[in-house]
């Protein structure tokens, strides 16, 4: 297997490695609230997947006066 002759400085792999960009991730509306979720995850504010109850949501009572 060829070896390279000379070491490759940093500035050299650091143009190569320019294209390396994270991209953010597709969000989706959830059918039931309305509200954007991640792909293929349940919905954190209602617990509904695939239109399915899935998580039971529990909900914080108002502070009374």
């Amino acid at each position: 297997m060829a070896l390279p002759k000379r070491q490759h400085s940093k500035q050299r792999s650091r143009k190569r490695r320019t294209h390396y960009k994270v991209t953010m991730a597709s969000m989706g509306k959830c059918p039931q609230c309305k509200k954007p979720v991640l792909s293929h995850r349940v919905c954190p504010s209602c617990g509904y997947y695939n239109g399915k109850p899935v998580v039971e949501i529990k909900v914080e009572a108002e502070e009374k006066k």
